[in-house]
């Protein structure tokens, strides 16, 4: 069986010493070209694979990535992960994944554990603050999703297109005063897309975007912004996320407030769960498969003997609109 084919076996077979094979196999430039890819072709015929964790010793390398989210909970962080570890997996990795709960403080101390047992770092949407996350950056490859800073690769979505198309869309159903309701203060997205709204709102004739507070990026928090929103005098809400925006949904309905024949309701990222609500939720839709994908390709990039410069990925989104928007009431 393939499992049971070692070096040994892959050094007779192509007529070399086994130290030749596995300098060859792990890409050692003293190895001549030829005899590289002789050894290489018999070990793909033999189906031999080597152990990860023997050459760990002898190069330093774990072959192991280190993933971090906010929340697990949370479908957006889901489905990150769930791109990131079928994109290491097929490129020979494995994927140590933590879950910070939210918490800036556990979140530090998970990056400084994980740090010492992997090859590099992905960090979705990190609370951390830029001086510890540029701390971190100078001891391990690092690749951020959904935050920015200089030097370092990064994937984020693009915030700013994401505010346009809300506004957009609600202006046109001919809302003018609309609540915005903000996820957590530490997080950069919540001030990225508060900040493109100060920038867009003056740009429609006559719309009012009021922050009507910081909320956790749950379900809860969307319960907890609805009697706020509520009281704005807002004839549309726009939510930090989708899970917020399920939130308010289901506490306008205790409340007795129809949507959206009372109050339009949209989110951001299109999560699964914003179909198999009624309404539906409208929301801007989030390349989230890409986001993972796109990570874990620049943290491979980086953790490569080739040198390359750091970069941005900016992913574009959509406007998905269901049943969660109409016109305001005072235009039926």
């Amino acid at each position: 069986m393939a499992s049971s084919i070692t070096v040994h076996d892959v050094a007779k077979a192509a007529g070399v010493s086994a130290s030749t094979v596995s300098r060859a196999l792990s890409g050692n430039a003293a190895v001549a070209a030829t005899t590289r890819n002789r050894v290489v072709e018999v070990a793909r015929q033999l189906g031999y694979q080597p152990n990860l964790a023997a050459r760990g010793l002898i190069t330093g390398t774990t072959h192991n990535i280190g993933l971090v989210v906010p929340d697990l909970e949370n479908p957006y962080f889901a489905s990150i992960t769930k791109s990131v570890q079928s994109r290491a997996l097929a490129s020979g990795y494995s994927v140590f994944i933590a879950d910070s709960d939210e918490d800036t403080r556990t979140e530090l101390e998970l990056v400084h554990q994980l740090s010492k047992q992997v090859d590099g770092l992905i960090l979705c949407s990190p609370r951390m603050s830029t001086s510890d996350i540029a701390g971190i950056a100078g001891q391990t490859m690092m690749v951020l999703i959904n935050r920015e800073w200089e030097g370092l690769a990064s994937v984020v979505i693009d915030d700013a297109e994401i505010v346009r198309l809300a506004l957009e869309h609600l202006h046109a159903l001919g809302h003018r005063k609309v609540a915005y309701v903000g996820g957590p203060e530490t997080s950069w997205s919540n001030q990225k897309r508060w900040a493109a709204i100060e920038r867009f709102a003056p740009t429609f004739d006559d719309l009012e975007v009021s922050k009507v507070g910081s909320y956790a990026p749950n379900f809860d928090g969307g319960q907890s912004a609805a009697d706020v929103v509520l009281a704005s005098g807002a004839t549309a809400a726009f939510a930090y996320n989708d899970l917020v925006g399920l939130g308010l949904l289901a506490r306008l309905n205790t409340r007795g407030v129809r949507v959206p024949e009372d109050l339009s309701v949209m989110g951001i990222d299109d999560v699964n769960v914003a179909t198999l609500v009624s309404p539906g939720l409208t929301t801007v839709r989030s390349p989230l498969k890409k986001v993972g994908r796109f990570a874990v390709n620049k943290l491979i990039d980086l953790m490569s003997p080739t040198d390359r410069p750091s970069s941005t990925e900016d992913l574009p989104v959509q406007l998905v609109v269901r049943q969660s928007t109409s016109v305001p009431p005072q235009r039926r």
